[in-house]
């Protein structure tokens, strides 16, 4: 090998290019951790321009502090993504880099439509669970009450969607809905009054039977008040539980 000058210049060759990436990436990881590109800025925008409600400078602070490592150059977007999804409210973030020492994170924020569940978590109108302080969004409407089997949220969410629809020709409102482990339906009216539905045998047996409630209520309501139960499981009719009701006793033979 030593008298092959081919093979010597080539192995010359080869340490030179070898010592000169080595320099070169010294070089690149030096000028990286410079100062000046020391993440000095993360912005935070609204995603889709829309306006923040529950997220704001003070929550991402106390979510994210200390969670950030690196610059503007050796940051990892993905953690800094999860670090501000794990912040509450938080739907969805996207982050980018801004030149020479900045971030910017556009968020989109949960809408609470109720609770979910009996542990204090929040639905919202994209049927997504998550946590949040529940007095800060039961400022921005009444909290419907919703439960189901985990994997179900979206379900509930649709139904409840239909079940408004089907119980308005009578002016009654869906307060909360339940799907049991069985999958039998539960709605619950703002006058407090449950409605047991039942499990969904075919396409439009839910749908028939608020169809048959709706067209007795009013005869209802006006001869039983304070009604506290309904269940609509009958084939052709229904049972029900009031407070106060109390059924004739018949007369005794003379």
């Amino acid at each position: 090998m030593w008298h092959d000058a081919k093979a010597l210049n080539a192995t010359a060759s080869g340490i030179v290019a070898l010592v000169f990436a080595v320099c070169v990436a010294a070089g690149i990881w030096w000028i990286a951790h410079r100062p000046v590109f020391d993440l000095r800025t993360i912005r935070v925008e609204a995603m889709e321009r829309a306006e923040l409600r529950h997220v704001n400078l003070l929550t991402l602070k106390n979510g994210t502090q200390g969670r950030i490592r690196g610059n503007f150059f050796t940051a990892n977007l993905e953690q800094v993504r999860q670090v501000f999804e794990a912040v509450p409210w938080v739907r969805r973030a996207t982050v980018r880099r801004e030149w020479p020492n900045q971030l910017i994170v556009e968020v989109e924020e949960h809408e609470a439509l109720g609770t979910w569940g009996e542990d204090g978590r929040l639905l919202s109108v994209k049927g997504d669970v998550f946590t949040a302080n529940l007095a800060e969004a039961e400022e921005d409407h009444e909290l419907p009450q919703f439960s189901g089997p985990d994997g179900s949220e979206k379900e509930v969410l649709s139904r409840y969607a239909e079940l408004r629809k089907w119980f308005a020709p009578a002016k009654l409102v869906p307060a909360g809905l339940a799907l049991s482990s069985r999958y039998a339906w539960t709605v619950t009216l703002q006058s407090g009054a449950s409605v047991a539905l039942g499990r969904e045998q075919t396409p439009t047996m839910l749908r028939e039977r608020v169809a048959r409630l709706v067209s007795v209520w009013p005869q209802l309501a006006a001869r039983v008040p304070d009604i506290e139960t309904i269940d609509m499981r009958y084939q052709n009719g229904l049972a029900l539980s009031a407070a106060g009701l109390k059924i004739p006793a018949e007369k005794a033979k003379k």
